[in-house]
């Protein structure tokens, strides 16, 4: 679990990458969201990952796993040509 500084940090990324202006981000926060793998730094400062977005939305990080449900629900449909 990451507290609530460290998550309002992760919200401010979430927010930042969305183009939104946001606080400043603590950098020992950052760094903490960094080992965790919530959070990268890069030429252009800190960003959030796939996993800290999941984290946000409330879904588990990592791929997601067809289910026998999504197995069986139909595709999108293929137009027919007329006869």
């Amino acid at each position: 679990m990451i507290s609530d500084k460290e998550m309002a940090a992760l919200h401010n990324l979430a927010d930042k990458q969305a183009g939104k202006d946001v606080d400043w981000i603590n950098i020992a926060d950052a760094r903490a969201l960094t080992e965790l793998g919530l959070a990268r730094r890069n030429r252009g400062g800190w960003e959030i990952t796939p996993q800290g977005l999941a984290l946000l939305n409330g879904r588990p990080s990592g791929p997601r796993l067809v289910t026998p449900v999504d197995a069986q629900s139909p595709g999108p449909e293929t137009p027919t040509e007329p006869e």
